[in-house]
C-alpha cells in the first residue's frame, strides 16, 4: 500500500511479518507518536495527571515535546508539569475568557500545517474544560483532531464506585442554585445507568439533598482527591454520604457517581394520583406533572397524561 496517498485522517495499516493482526505503518506511528521526527498537523488533544504526575501516558510527554504549540487553560499549571519531565516549551493561554480571539488564530496555524496541542488544568480536555468550540471549529475547517487520552477523574471515580459501569452519563457541575440543580437533576432522573458529577466541597452537602431530593434515596459512592496522598471513596445511599458529609465534611475535588433508577422503586398509581392531586392545586397541570415524574421514576409524558385526567375526569353516566 502506498501510505502517500492515503487522505489526510485516514489510518493505513501493513501485516506483521510474523503474526497476522495489523500494525500501524512507519508513517502511522510518526503521526501518533511524534517519536519519528516532527508531528502531523493537526489539534492534539492532550490528557494530563489529575494529581499523580506518573499517571502521564509516554505519548503525551513525546507529543508536549514535539509540538509546534501549546496552549493552556492554566499556563502556570502546565509550566510546572513540563518542568517536572525536563521539557522546555512556550505555552499560550486558552480558557473560556478568550475563546472567541484565540479560535481564529489557531484555525490559522492549523491551515499553515503546525501541530497544536491543547491541556487543561489537569485530566482530559473538553470534559468539563474548555476546548469544545475549538475543537468543533477544527472539525468544520477539515482539520485532524488528535485524541491523547490519559487520565479522567470521570472515569477513575466510576471505577472506584463499585456501582454498575456498563451504562453512565456524565453530567459534570450542576448549578449552583437549588431550583436549578433540581431542575437539571430532574431532566435526567430517568437516564437507564449510573450518573457522574463534579463537585466542590463548599456545596456538596446541599447537592446530596437535592439529589436525595430527586432521584430517592439511590445507591451512591463519593469520591475525592482521587490519585493524590489523601484519596478516599465512601460508598453508601445518598442519605448515608449525607449524614457522612455533615458530621465529616470533605476536602478537595469530589466525584459524585449515583446508581441508575431501580424499577422496583417506582411508585405505584396510587402514590403519583396522591401526589398529583397535591401539586396540580399550587403548580398547575405541567409543572405538577413534571415534579411528579421526576419524583416517581416514570415518564413525564405518562404523568401528564395521567395529570389531565385528574384534572379534567370523564363525566359519568347519568343512570336516573
Amino acid at each position: 500500500m502506498n501510505t502517500s496517498d492515503n487522505p489526510i485522517g485516514e489510518r493505513s495499516q501493513v501485516q506483521s511479518p510474523d503474526r497476522g493482526d495489523l500494525q500501524p505503518s512507519a508513517d502511522e506511528t510518526a503521526r501518533i507518536s511524534g517519536k519519528a521526527g516532527p508531528l502531523c498537523a493537526g489539534l492534539y488533544l492532550v490528557a494530563t495527571p489529575i494529581g499523580n504526575l506518573r499517571d502521564i501516558t509516554l505519548r503525551a510527554l513525546d507529543i508536549l515535546q514535539s509540538a509546534d504549540v501549546i496552549y493552556a487553560e492554566d499556563t502556570r499549571q502546565t509550566q510546572k508539569l513540563l518542568a517536572n519531565f525536563s521539557i522546555s516549551a512556550a505555552l499560550t493561554p486558552y480558557h473560556d475568557h478568550n475563546t472567541a480571539k484565540r479560535i481564529p488564530i489557531i484555525m490559522e496555524q492549523l491551515s499553515s500545517g503546525k501541530s497544536v496541542a491543547l491541556v487543561s488544568d489537569a485530566g482530559t480536555p473538553l470534559i468539563s474544560d474548555p476546548g469544545f468550540k475549538l475543537a468543533r471549529a477544527a472539525a468544520q475547517n477539515g482539520h485532524d483532531i488528535i485524541p491523547v487520552p490519559g487520565a479522567s477523574a470521570a472515569i477513575a471515580g466510576l471505577l472506584t464506585s463499585a456501582l454498575p459501569s456498563d451504562r453512565f452519563f456524565f453530567a459534570g457541575f450542576l448549578p449552583p442554585k437549588s431550583a436549578a440543580r433540581k431542575t437539571a437533576l430532574g431532566e435526567i432522573a430517568a437516564v437507564p445507568g449510573t450518573l457522574i458529577f463534579f463537585e466542590g466541597g463548599s456545596r456538596i452537602d446541599k447537592t446530596l439533598a437535592d439529589m436525595l431530593d430527586v432521584l430517592g434515596d439511590r445507591p451512591a459512592a463519593l469520591a475525592r482527591e482521587l490519585t493524590k496522598k489523601f484519596e478516599q471513596t465512601r460508598r453508601g445511599t445518598l442519605s448515608n454520604l449525607l449524614e457522612g458529609v455533615k458530621s465529616d465534611p470533605p476536602r478537595g475535588e469530589i466525584v459524585l457517581i449515583i446508581g441508575g433508577p431501580d424499577e422496583e422503586h417506582k411508585w405505584d398509581e396510587a402514590q403519583i394520583d396522591a401526589a398529583l392531586i397535591l401539586a396540580i392545586d399550587e403548580l398547575g397541570v405541567k409543572r405538577a406533572a413534571a415534579q411528579v415524574a421526576q419524583q416517581s421514576g416514570h415518564k413525564k409524558r405518562d404523568i401528564y397524561a395521567r395529570a389531565l385526567a385528574l384534572k379534567n375526569p370523564a363525566p359519568k353516566d347519568n343512570l336516573e
